[in-house]
C-alpha cells in the first residue's frame, strides 16, 4: 500500500534555495546564513534586501548605491497615480496593491525581459514603489492627497513620512524597520511558492509578484495579522480576557488568530522580537491597551494544556499586528505591509528559480468516478 501523502504539499521539497531556512523544532530563522535575531538587532531593511538579492551583506558603498537607486524609483508614474485615484475607496488594500503592481508592469517596456539584469531592475523598482503605493492609497481613500517620497530618508522612515505627512519618532521607525527585516523571507511559504510556480512557467516577474500578492491576501497567510487585530479588539470589549478565553476558546473551540504555526513547534523568534518593540513604542500610546490584551491572552494560552501539548505559540502575525497598529497602520492595511517586506524575498526567489528553472507541476490524487457511460440529455434525470 502506497504511503499516504499529506495534503497541502506538507513536507514536500520543491527546490534548492540559499535564501532562508526555518528551523521549526528550535525556533530559529536564518537569511543566507545570518540569524534573524542578529539581523533584527543590527540591519536596516535595505541591507537585508541586498543580502537576499546578492547573498552577502553590502559594503557601505554598495548600500549607498542601493539606497540611491531605491530613492530614484520611489515616485509613481502619473498613470499609476491616476489609476489609484480611480479605484473604489471600498476596495481592499491588497486588491489595490495587486492591481497597481500589474499597472507598473504595463508601464515597463522590459516587462517581458526575463534576463537576470532585467529582473533585478524590476525587483528594485517594485521594492521602491510598493511603499509609495500603500501610503498613497491609505491617504487617497481618506480624501487626502498623497505625500511625495523624500530622498534623504531610509525606506521605513520614508514610508511613515508618506503615510502621515510628518516625520515619525525614532522608536516608530526602528519598529517598522525591524518588522520589515523580520518578514522579508520565510522559507517556501505559500506566497513564495506561488511566485516560483509562476516563474517556473517562464512568466515575467510582474505576473509572479501579482500572483504572490493574491496568495498573501488570504487569512491563512498574510491576512492573519488583520484577523489577529480584529480579535484583539473583540477581546478588549469582553468583560475580561479570561472570560473571553474560557467562553470562545475553551467552550466553543475558537482559534486564537496568530497563535500556532505550520512549521514552528517552538516559539517563533520573530514574535518575541516584535513583542519587545511593541512594548518599546506603546508606553505613551493610549490605544496600546491592546498590547495588554494580547499579552494576557498569550499567557492564558501558554498555561493551557491544549496549547502546551500541541506546541502552539504566538507567531509573527500576533505581535506584528500590535506593532503596526501602534505606528498608525489601519487594520486592513496590515497585509499590504507584509507585502512591502516580502517583496524582497519574493523577488530573490524569482531570480533563484530562473537560475535553475524547471516547470513546477505536481500531481493530484484523483478520487472521483471512472468509466461512466454517456447519457443523452433527454434521458438524464436529476438526482
Amino acid at each position: 500500500m502506497a504511503e499516504e501523502q499529506k495534503k497541502g504539499l506538507e513536507g514536500v521539497v520543491i527546490a534548492d534555495t540559499r535564501l532562508s531556512k526555518v528551523f521549526g523544532d528550535i525556533g530559529k530563522l536564518i537569511y543566507c546564513g545570518y540569524d534573524i535575531r542578529d539581523l533584527a538587532a543590527h540591519a536596516s531593511f535595505e541591507e537585508v534586501v541586498f543580502l537576499l538579492w546578492y547573498g552577502a551583506l553590502p559594503t557601505q558603498q554598495q548600500l549607498a548605491r542601493l539606497q540611491e537607486r531605491l530613492h530614484s524609483e520611489a515616485t509613481l508614474h502619473p498613470t499609476v497615480l491616476q489609476a489609484l485615484k480611480s479605484y473604489p475607496t471600498s476596495a481592499h488594500p491588497m486588491a489595490v496593491l495587486r492591481t497597481a503592481v500589474s499597472q507598473i508592469g504595463l508601464n515597463d517596456p522590459a516587462a517581458e525581459d526575463n534576463s537576470q539584469d532585467a529582473n533585478y531592475r524590476k525587483a528594485l523598482r517594485l521594492t521602491a514603489k510598493i511603499p509609495t503605493i500603500i501610503a498613497a492609497w491609505a491617504r487617497l481613500r481618506e480624501g487626502k492627497e498623497p505625500v511625495a517620497p523624500r530622498d534623504d530618508l531610509g525606506l521605513a522612515a520614508n514610508f511613515l513620512w508618506m503615510l502621515h505627512g510628518h516625520e515619525a519618532t525614532p522608536a516608530e521607525v526602528d519598529a517598522l524597520n525591524v518588522y520589515l527585516v523580520l518578514l522579508a523571507d520565510h522559507g517556501m511559504n505559500a506566497s513564495t511558492f506561488t511566485s516560483r510556480v509562476v516563474t517556473s512557467t517562464e512568466g515575467d516577474m510582474y505576473s509572479a509578484i501579482v500572483a504572490a500578492i493574491g496568495s498573501l491576501k488570504g487569512p491563512k497567510h498574510g491576512g492573519a495579522n488583520e484577523a489577529a487585530m480584529r480579535m484583539f479588539r473583540e477581546v478588549a470589549e469582553a468583560p475580561s480576557v479570561r472570560e473571553w478565553f474560557d467562553h470562545e476558546v475553551k467552550d466553543k473551540g475558537r482559534r486564537i488568530m496568530g497563535m500556532g504555526h505550520r512549521v514552528y513547534k517552538a516559539p517563533d523568534p520573530r514574535a518575541a522580537i516584535l513583542k519587545e518593540h511593541a512594548n518599546a513604542i506603546c508606553g505613551a500610546k493610549e490605544k496600546c491597551v491592546l498590547l495588554g490584551v494580547a499579552e494576557q491572552l498569550e499567557d492564558l494560552a501558554l498555561a493551557d494544556p491544549y496549547f502546551v501539548e500541541r506546541n502552539l505559540y504566538a507567531n509573527v502575525d500576533y505581535y506584528s499586528a500590535i506593532v503596526l497598529d501602534a505606528i498608525g497602520i489601519e487594520t486592513d492595511m496590515m497585509t499590504p505591509m507584509f507585502a512591502m517586506s516580502r517583496i524582497a524575498g519574493w523577488s530573490a526567489h524569482i531570480v533563484e528559480q530562473w537560475n535553475d528553472n524547471r516547470l513546477i507541476r505536481p500531481r493530484g490524487n484523483y478520487i472521483g468516478a471512472v468509466d461512466l457511460h454517456w447519457t443523452p440529455i433527454e434521458d438524464r434525470r436529476s438526482e
